[in-house]
């Protein structure tokens, strides 16, 4: 039995690896496109310095990009936006999607909208789309539904690793924020589809750290106060980040003057002047992080005001943009504008005489882990993502320390994870009701030690109605349980119900545990 058991793993986690290099090829296949349809429209805007009539040209190209991509989240609404909520609803069972749809239209209108210099990123979309092909291949191999969402979260996690990269990131991400399931069912088969993509996008585009900033001095201990002040500024401003992205979506219900499906026509006006005048700014931002080492070389007063203004300009126009619901995501953009945060405060007390400018681009990395820290709610993910990326494992105490300080913030603010709200915001229907497959299902779900269910018996507690706990894994066994079995903090359990109340089942136990399932 236990030869068979390990038979089905290893079968699983090849189809892991397939899901792997196929998302690989389909990522980079995505970061390609972005690269190339982004220098096309930077080049018409060099031209329109010269000739105002390529103005026209544009205009006419914008339009047709925002009619063209409205029209996929039209025919398919799941297609704008992140696609990480629609991930969290497929794996906790509140949302059922069609793959190749998804896959095809996310492709296409990420590339059109994100190549246009728009202050969104390709993250997320690259988690979806790893996600669809997971899905894919769940189906071609006809396996369970238990097994499908460990296809399908691998494929997310190949996905955000292509993207950045950054295999354990990728892994870390999905395990952490998006499936919360730490089994070693999830995060092998997490891991491996993570580094076959990335192995894959590293063959064509080379081996080297998507933002390779060089920072060789060690911020000295007796400076760790700028990284308390630091950590709260990150986690004010990410907090007003997360206000401000849910109440621009209340203004856009409101427009009455274009159907929902062009909103999109709104921030690409916007972006018209933007990328005339300031070109560097615009897009993902990773080529605006990648020039920090040389802007903060220079000082002044002037320098502190117009960095302080590119960040206001980033939040306000990325909030327009990634609210418009266009295909896009909003990863790279919130590190860009952590980015600018650390180099504005890092270059304002250069000025105060109190900080050496040689640690200002320490700042300028730990600002991005803080920032992504409070707004996704991801520390460890935050201090992973941001060594992979860098390329250094020099600085993890303090990187650890602003995320901390910032999450901290956040979490004393009210704030909740900006993925699990657009979830929840988007689950309208969970307590629908369904009609029973008799098909079996199966949920493993973590006991932490804040639980309700810590030290009470399996009898004791009033479990979601035609669900039962089949097994419970403690310490590396599995144990059958009774009525007189106790919980303890640290379980694993496994629940068994009807595959039609998996959404039902999940927001129960959330209720019943008493904690944040959601990270």
């Amino acid at each position: 039995m236990k030869d068979e058991g390990n038979k089905t793993n290893i079968k699983l986690l090849l189809q892991a690896l397939v899901v792997g290099i196929f998302t690989g090829i389909v990522v980079g296949l995505f970061r390609f496109g972005i690269e190339k349809t982004s220098g096309f429209w930077l080049h018409l805007f060099q031209l329109a310095h010269s000739n105002p009539l390529w103005f026209i040209v544009i205009i006419i190209g914008f339009i047709a990009v925002a009619v063209i991509a409205g029209y996929f989240v039209k025919q398919y609404p799941h297609v704008g936006g992140s696609g990480i909520p629609e991930v969290k609803l497929q794996l906790q069972g509140k949302l059922s999607l069609q793959w190749f749809p998804i896959l095809w239209r996310k492709l296409i209108g990420g590339i059109l909208v994100i190549g246009t210099g728009l202050f969104l990123g390709p993250e997320g979309p690259s988690l979806q789309l790893g996600s669809t092909i997971g899905q894919g291949v769940g189906q071609g191999f006809k396996q369970n539904k238990l097994n499908s969402r460990i296809l399908l979260a691998t494929g997310a996690a190949s996905g955000l690793s292509a993207a950045f990269g950054a295999p354990l990131s990728g892994a870390l991400f999905v395990l952490e924020e998006v499936f919360h399931n730490f089994s070693p069912l999830v995060w092998m088969n997490a891991l491996a589809g993570a580094i076959a993509s990335n192995f894959v996008v590293s063959n064509l585009f080379g081996i080297h750290p998507a933002l390779g900033i060089l920072y060789n001095h060690s911020f000295p201990i007796v400076l760790y106060w700028h990284l308390i002040i630091l950590g709260i500024l990150l986690g004010v401003l990410g907090h007003l980040y997360k206000v401000g992205l849910f109440s621009l979506k209340k203004v856009y219900a409101k427009i009455t003057f274009l159907p929902h499906w062009l909103h999109g026509l709104i921030p690409l006006a916007i972006l018209i002047p933007i990328a005339y005048f300031w070109p560097l700014i615009t897009g993902p931002g990773n080529r605006l992080i990648l020039a920090m080492p040389h802007i903060i070389t220079q000082s002044g007063w002037g320098l502190v005001g117009l960095l302080a203004f590119y960040y206001v300009m980033r939040i306000v126009f990325s909030i327009v943009a990634y609210d418009s619901g266009l295909p896009s995501g909003i990863f790279l953009p919130i590190l860009t504008m952590g980015a600018l945060i650390g180099a504005t405060y890092g270059l304002f007390m250069v000025q105060l005489g109190l900080l050496p400018q040689r640690l200002v681009v320490n700042l300028v990395i730990f600002s991005m882990a803080g920032y992504f820290a409070a707004i996704i709610r991801a520390p460890f993910t935050a201090i992973i993502l941001i060594t992979e990326m860098v390329g250094s494992l020099l600085h993890l105490m303090p990187l650890a320390v602003v995320a901390f300080i910032a999450l901290l913030v956040d979490e004393l603010l009210g704030g909740k994870p900006i993925y699990g709200l657009l979830a929840a915001a988007m689950d309208k229907h969970s307590d629908r009701k369904v009609n029973y497959t008799g098909q079996a299902d199966r949920m493993v779900l973590p006991v932490y030690e804040s639980s309700r269910l810590v030290d009470k018996k399996v009898s004791e507690i009033k479990w979601p109605e035609d669900t039962r706990v089949s097994t419970i894994r403690r310490d590396g066994d599995e144990i059958i349980p009774n009525g007189q079995t106790v919980i303890r903090g640290g379980d694993m359990l496994i629940l068994e119900f009807d595959s039609s109340q998996r959404g039902a089942v999940y927001s129960k136990m959330k209720q019943l545990q008493g904690v944040e399932l959601d990270g």
